[in-house]
């Protein structure tokens, strides 16, 4: 599997209390531990387990993930912006890897 790459879409403006939409997605396989490699091993489970969302270190996104997620998780969700900040997305691997991002917007 390659290095996991987040890619992430947070709107560069947005006006005080308006409701954004933001688009994640990070490139992973998603392996869930059911499936048998060609030498007829079990090919052990490596998947994300955990993505968060904090706004100026405020969660406002948080979910869970379980092995049915698909490859390259990908999450759409809205967020409200009372001011100008940094949203910074997490995701936690199996393995204990973090991998992160952030992205700023300027309220006016």
């Amino acid at each position: 599997m390659a290095t996991p790459k987040p890619r992430v879409k947070v709107p560069k403006k947005a006006s005080a209390g308006e409701i954004i939409t933001i688009k994640t997605l990070i490139s992973h396989d998603m392996e869930s531990g059911q499936r048998k490699g060609k030498d007829g091993n079990v090919i052990p489970r490596q998947i994300i387990n955990k993505f968060t969302c904090e706004f100026n270190g405020m969660k406002v996104f948080e979910c869970e993930l379980d092995p049915a997620v698909a490859a390259n998780p990908y999450f759409e969700f809205n967020a409200k912006v009372p001011e100008s900040g940094t949203f910074k997305f997490t995701w936690v691997d199996d393995d204990g890897s973090i991998y992160t991002d952030e992205q700023k917007i300027a309220v006016n």
